[in-house]
């Protein structure tokens, strides 16, 4: 096991983390720019460094200052949480080159993966459904040729990055050359990439995620699916495991499908596998992240695994400890995202300082959060806020037990606005009640709002 584990993040995965380490008796060194000197994880871990200023390319993004702090602080292994350095092939080479263990896939499996264009057709010959879909596109005149065979509507999507940014929905051909242009300018804006491909879009869809866990002697299970469907421009809001409202049958095809393909395909650590579910119950790969994700603790909830306990146990040598047999899921969880941001403002930023900050308790009720009562939401990272996670026998319960806890909540500072109240409508939608949302929920629900 390792002895000492670098943290090449922020916020709450940073300190979540953090707590799994000193759980496995692991030493932790944090790293934060200068505008997050007094960040919880700072406070928390063993030791802390500090790599730059808030800019993410001369900090958080900055590989030779990651690395210098895991090399000067004696760290044999880095874990990269989500977003960031977590899917970037090249970093996790850079850490091997210098005898630091990537917690996570190794670099050439990580690299086809990130590309999802790649990783598509990856998938494809691993036995998964997929849309029909594009290659990654070098000009106009390959995508307009990609756009006829694909077929309207259709939704562009960058080669790179993730969680949900940068992608667009084209209706008809005459909005394609515009809406192409923009898609790539995006992309190279936001990931420093600008390649995109295509894929049919799917209306009215549910966003059904798959969580898997495989070590590096060929084992591999899957932790059953969420609910990812309550998204807003692509963006999570709500999620939920198991996905009821969806056959028994259909999820335990996708589940199954999913751990086969990762073994096939030599996977190793978490990853989660993403599907579409259109209305005729088809389900189609869409990509796979190749790190722990910001829901993780929905599927924590109902299995009782620590996801990023086995992460670094594996990414240690050690094998699973489980078999599919041992994965038993029990009873529902629902995990809602507490963001700085304003529902009223088209879910504008909000950052400021909190000079009320109340979290809820109470049973089966978890709190993922780095913020607390006297620290400032910034205006240089995402706005998340807190997580806050329910576990109930059943849905109704779990319903009721997320609403109450999210009313137990209270976040005030100059300035300052969050999700919570609009995620309580969430809770609160016939749609929702009846599990049989898609991703067009939240859409639906602002619309009628503005019409109102």
């Amino acid at each position: 096991m390792f002895a000492k584990v670098l943290i090449a993040n922020r916020g709450e995965i940073a300190l979540r983390v953090a707590r799994t380490c000193r759980e496995l008796g692991i030493r932790t060194v944090a790293v934060y720019s200068t505008v997050d000197a007094d960040s919880a994880v700072v406070r928390f871990a063993d030791e802390a460094v500090c790599i730059g200023p808030p800019a993410v390319k001369r900090s958080y993004l900055n590989i030779p200052a990651v690395i210098e702090a895991a090399l000067s602080t004696g760290a044999d292994a880095i874990h990269p949480g989500y977003g960031f350095l977590s899917e970037d092939p090249d970093f996790a080479e850079v850490c091997e080159k210098n005898g630091i263990t990537f917690i996570g896939p190794p670099g050439d499996l990580m690299g086809p993966l990130g590309d999802k264009a790649e990783a598509r057709a990856i998938m494809a010959r691993a036995g998964l459904p997929v849309l029909p879909g594009s290659d990654a596109l070098a000009t106009l005149g390959e995508a307009r040729e990609a756009a006829e065979r694909v077929g309207f509507p259709l939704i562009i999507k960058p080669v790179v990055g993730g969680g949900g940014r940068g992608m667009a929905v084209v209706d008809n051909p005459e909005d394609f050359t515009l809406a192409y242009q923009q898609a790539r300018a995006n992309a190279q804006a936001v990931f420093g990439d600008g390649r995109v491909y295509l894929e049919r879009y799917v209306e009215a869809a549910r966003h059904i995620e798959v969580q898997v866990l495989c070590d590096t002697y060929g084992n591999g299970v899957h932790l059953g699916e969420r609910n990812c469907s309550v998204q807003r421009r692509h963006q999570k809001l709500l999620e939920e495991s198991p996905a009821l409202g969806l056959p028994v049958e259909l999820t335990e095809q996708m589940c199954e499908l999913s751990a086969q393909a990762a073994r096939s395909i030599g996977y190793v650590g978490a990853g989660t596998l993403e599907f579409l579910v259109d209305s005729g119950g088809e389900f189609y790969f869409m990509e796979i992240n190749s790190r722990i994700q910001v829901e993780h603790p929905v599927t924590e909830m109902v299995t009782g695994i620590d996801l990023v306990r086995e992460q670094i146990r594996v990414a240690a040598g050690e094998p699973l400890r489980i078999t599919q047999r041992d994965v038993q899921r029990r009873g529902v969880s629902i995990e809602c995202r507490i963001n700085a941001e304003d529902p009223a403002r088209g879910f504008v930023p909000t950052p400021g300082p909190l000079h009320t900050l109340v979290l809820p308790g109470g049973p089966f009720t978890r709190v993922d959060t780095h913020g607390y009562q006297g620290w400032s939401v910034g205006p240089d990272y995402d706005s998340l806020l807190a997580k806050v996670v329910v576990w109930a026998p059943d849905r109704d319960q779990a319903v009721a037990r997320m609403s109450r806890a999210l009313h137990e909540t209270l976040v005030e500072g100059p300035g300052v606005r969050t999700t919570g109240p609009f995620l309580q409508e969430v809770l609160a939608h016939p749609r929702f009640l009846d599990a049989k949302y898609s991703v067009l929920l939240v859409e639906q629900m602002l619309a009628r709002t503005e019409s109102a």
